[in-house]
């Protein structure tokens, strides 16, 4: 959220081009990050990635990375060490730099669009996460809903209540 307040939130429904771009709807790109913005695309669950304003990304990644720094430096991970080349195999690929070109595009890099499971010509839908912009495949988004919305009510009422 560029400015702390406004929620990204809609759905809308755009294809991947043969040069593996997805047009942002501007509505949802706004609140987020400007036009030419550096963001952070992650893979978040099979069928779908979660595109980041960059600067927020850093900060709540670098403090929680610095923590784990100093577990590893002061050897207390010695007995998780299955666990520690896990979490550094995950954060190798799990994100990644992008740029929203001026007219809300965004170059899908190789490896985030097989993970997405889409081809040039495929529907995503590109829904607001109230802090984030998410890319579906749309049976995984499908899916997703089927199992969450019968709950909405009651997480509107904890979070709002």
């Amino acid at each position: 959220m560029a400015n702390g307040q406004e929620l990204v939130v809609g759905e809308l429904a755009r294809s991947l081009d043969e040069r593996h771009r997805i047009s942002i709807p501007q509505e949802l790109l706004a609140p987020l990050a400007p036009a030419d913005a550096t963001c952070i695309l992650a893979k978040e669950r099979p069928g779908c990635l979660s595109l980041w304003d960059a600067g927020k990304w850093h900060g709540r990644l670098d403090s929680r990375m610095n923590l784990f720094k100093d577990k590893i430096l002061a050897d207390t991970l010695k007995d998780k060490i299955d666990e520690v080349q896990l979490l550094g195999r995950l954060l190798s690929t799990r994100h990644r730099t992008v740029k929203i070109t001026g007219r809300g595009r965004l170059l899908v890099p190789e490896g985030f669009r097989e993970f997405l499971g889409v081809e040039p010509g495929d529907e995503v839908l590109v829904v607001g996460a109230a802090i984030c912009i998410e890319l579906w495949r749309p049976d995984a988004w499908l899916a997703y809903l089927e199992k969450r919305i019968p709950r909405f009510n009651r997480l509107f009422n904890k979070l709002s209540g």
